[in-house]
C-alpha cells in the first residue's frame, strides 16, 4: 500500500487546550476536519518514523470511525505500530499506563471526558506525550499553528480493520496490534493494591455499588472488582459503554449521578458507592449519608495511602489545582512533605510528578492521580480508598469524619454557570480584576476581605510562568471564592466559583455545607455582580 497525500484546506478553530481538541459532534463530522487535525498532530511529532502509537477512546459517538481514520493517517506518515484498544475502547488512565509500558512516542486519546456524547453531543481529540500525559503547551500551539497551514494529509487507503478482534495486523508497512484495554492497567493496579485485603472484605459481606455511567470505566470495573477482588456480580452498574452514555450526562457528582447519592443516602445503603466519567478519570466517593467532596477525598488518600502496597514507603509530595480546598495541604504538613498549589489542568502535576517531587495530585473537579501515570485515574481512586477501608477496618463516614476530628474540615462547595455568554463571562472576569487593588479590607456583608489577587504559576521544574488561572479572594474569617472560567465546555463560556471555609471546633464540623457557606456564596455573588451580568440568579449545577 502507497502512502496517498490529499489536498485540503485548514479550519481556523482547531486550537486545542489542555484537553486537547473539544467541539460538537457536527463539527468533527465536516469535510476533512479530523485529518487535518490529526495530521497537524503527526507533523509537530518530532523523529516519529518506525515508533509506537497508542490510540483509543471512551467509546463516545464518532469513536469508532475516527479510530479508522487515524489508524490510515499513521500508516501513512510512517509510524511503526500502533497499539490500539480492543473496540477502539481505552480510558484515559489505561491509555497513559499503555504509552508508558509499552514506551511508545505518545498517544492519541478521543474523548471529550465527562460532557454529553451522542450524534449532536461532543467529541473530542487529544495527544498524550512520551511520558503518558496531555500534551505540554509548546506542542499544543505547534499543532494549532501547523493546523492553521495545512495544505495535504497523508494516509493509506485501506478497508476499515477488524477492531474487535485481539491480535496483530498491518496497514501498509505498519503493525496494528488490537490490545485488551484493561489488561496492563489491571497489571499495575495489582502493583498498586493489596487485592488480597479488599478481595478479604468482600468476601466478609462488604457491600458496594459502583456507577460506570455507561462510560469506558464499565469493563475495567467489572474486571477488576467482579472478577478479580470477588465483590458480587451487580456490584458495578451501567457497566455497558454506550455512544450516547445512555443519554446521560456521564460527570460523576450528585447532580448527574443522583441514582447512586440517593442510594447512598437511604436507609439500605452500601458500605460504599463511587463511580467514574465518561473517559475514566474522574471519580466521585460517597460514604453511607455522607458524600464525600473530591477536596476531602484527596486529602484523606493523603493521610493513608501508606496502607497500600504501592505507596508503603511514604510520600514525596502532594499537589493541588488552585481552586480545590487546602485540606491536602493540612494532611501534608502534618507528614512534613511537600505541598504545591498548581493551575487547573493535568500538565502541571505532569512535571511535578516526573521530577519526583510528588506522589499524589488532585483536582477538586473529581480528579485525583498518583505517580503511576500521569493523568487522573478514577478507578485508581476508588480502588485505594478500597484497599484504606480494608487496612482499618473503618466505615467510610466513620472515617471521613475522624479525618475532620484531626484536620478540621473544609467546607465546600462548587457554583457552575454553564454556557454564558461568552462576552459577558469575560466582562465579569476583567471587572473582578479591575477591583482587586482596592477589595483587601473591604467588608462583604459578615467578612471582611483580607486579600485578593489573580493566581499566577511559576513552575519550579522549568520555571515558565503561567498567569491569570483564576481570581482569588481571601476573607478574615478563613474563608476564600476563587472565579475562574473553565475550558471544558463547548459552547459558550462556563463561570466556576468555588467557596471554601474551614472549621475546626468539634461542635461545627457537622452542619450542612449550604448553611455555612452561605455568607461566602453572599459575598461571591455580590462581588461579582453575576446576576447583574450574566442574567443567571442560580447557578447550573452545585457540587
Amino acid at each position: 500500500m502507497t502512502p496517498t497525500t490529499i489536498p485540503t484546506t485548514p479550519y481556523s478553530d482547531q486550537k486545542p487546550g489542555t484537553s486537547g481538541l473539544r467541539k460538537k459532534v457536527p463539527v468533527f463530522r465536516q469535510r476533512h476536519y479530523v485529518e487535518n487535525f490529526v495530521q497537524a498532530i503527526f507533523d509537530s511529532i518530532a523523529d516519529k518514523a518506525g515508533k509506537t502509537l497508542v490510540l483509543g477512546g471512551d467509546g463516545r459517538f464518532l469513536n469508532r470511525e475516527v479510530v479508522q481514520i487515524i489508524l490510515r493517517l499513521a500508516a501513512g506518515n510512517g509510524f511503526g505500530r500502533v497499539l490500539v484498544g480492543r473496540g477502539g475502547l481505552l480510558s484515559t488512565p489505561a491509555a497513559s499506563c499503555v504509552i508508558r509500558k509499552h514506551k511508545a512516542i505518545g498517544g492519541i486519546i478521543l474523548s471529550a471526558s465527562h460532557n454529553p456524547g451522542g450524534p449532536e453531543g461532543d467529541f473530542g481529540i487529544k495527544f498524550n506525550a512520551a511520558n503518558g500525559g496531555p500534551a505540554p503547551e509548546s506542542l499544543t500551539d505547534a499543532i494549532f499553528a501547523r493546523a492553521k497551514a495545512i495544505s495535504a494529509f497523508t494516509l493509506v487507503e485501506a478497508r476499515d480493520l477488524d477492531l474487535d478482534r485481539l491480535g496483530e495486523t498491518s496497514l501498509g508497512a505498519m503493525a496494528v496490534e488490537v490490545i485488551d484495554p484493561v489488561a496492563d492497567y489491571a497489571e499495575l493496579m495489582r502493583e498498586l493494591i493489596d487485592f488480597e485485603a479488599v478481595s478479604k472484605m468482600f468476601a466478609s459481606g462488604f457491600r458496594m455499588r459502583f456507577d460506570a455511567m455507561s462510560a469506558v470505566t464499565g469493563p475495567y470495573a467489572t474486571a477488576i472488582l467482579e472478577g478479580m477482588l470477588g465483590a458480587p456480580q451487580g456490584t458495578v452498574v451501567n457497566a455497558t459503554p454506550k455512544e450516547d452514555f445512555g443519554g446521560h450526562h456521564p460527570d460523576p457528582n450528585p447532580v448527574h449521578c443522583h441514582d447512586l447519592y440517593d442510594l447512598m443516602q437511604g436507609p439500605d445503603a452500601p458500605d460504599f458507592g463511587a463511580a467514574s466519567d465518561g473517559d475514566g478519570d474522574r471519580n466521585m466517593i460517597v460514604a453511607p449519608g455522607l458524600f464525600v467532596t473530591p477536596s476531602d477525598s484527596l486529602a484523606l488518600l493523603t493521610a493513608h495511602a501508606h496502607r497500600a502496597p504501592g505507596y508503603a514507603s511514604g510520600l514525596k509530595g502532594v499537589a493541588r489545582s488552585m481552586p480545590t480546598s487546602r485540606a491536602a495541604d493540612r494532611v501534608a504538613a502534618s507528614l512534613g512533605i511537600g505541598a504545591y498549589e498548581t493551575p487547573t489542568g493535568w500538565k502541571f502535576f505532569g512535571n511535578l510528578l516526573d521530577a519526583g517531587l510528588i506522589t499524589l495530585c488532585g483536582e477538586e473537579s473529581a480528579g485525583t492521580g498518583s505517580n503511576h501515570v500521569r493523568e487522573k485515574d478514577g478507578l485508581w481512586a476508588v480502588l485505594l480508598w478500597l484497599n484504606i477501608l480494608a487496612a482499618t477496618g473503618e466505615r467510610a463516614d466513620a472515617l471521613v469524619r475522624a479525618h475532620w476530628a484531626r484536620f478540621g474540615r473544609d467546607y465546600y462547595a462548587r457554583h457552575d454557570y454553564e454556557e454564558v455568554d461568552s462576552d459577558a463571562a469575560n466582562g465579569l472576569m476583567q471587572a473582578l480584576r479591575e477591583k482587586l487593588p482596592g477589595l483587601p479590607g473591604t467588608r462583604l456583608g459578615d467578612l471582611t476581605v483580607s486579600t485578593a489577587d489573580e493566581f499566577a504559576y511559576k513552575d519550579p521544574v522549568d520555571g515558565s510562568l503561567t498567569e491569570r488561572q483564576g481570581i482569588r479572594v481571601s476573607f478574615a474569617e478563613d474563608a476564600r471564592v476563587v472565579f475562574r472560567l473553565s475550558g471544558t465546555g463547548t459552547a459558550g463560556a462556563t463561570l466556576r466559583v468555588y467557596l471554601e471555609r474551614y472549621e475546626n471546633d468539634p461542635a461545627r464540623l457537622d452542619l450542612p455545607v449550604a448553611e455555612v457557606l452561605a455568607p461566602v456564596v453572599a459575598a461571591a455573588r455580590s462581588l461579582a455582580e453575576i446576576e447583574p451580568r450574566t442574567g443567571r440568579a442560580e447557578p447550573s449545577v452545585v457540587t
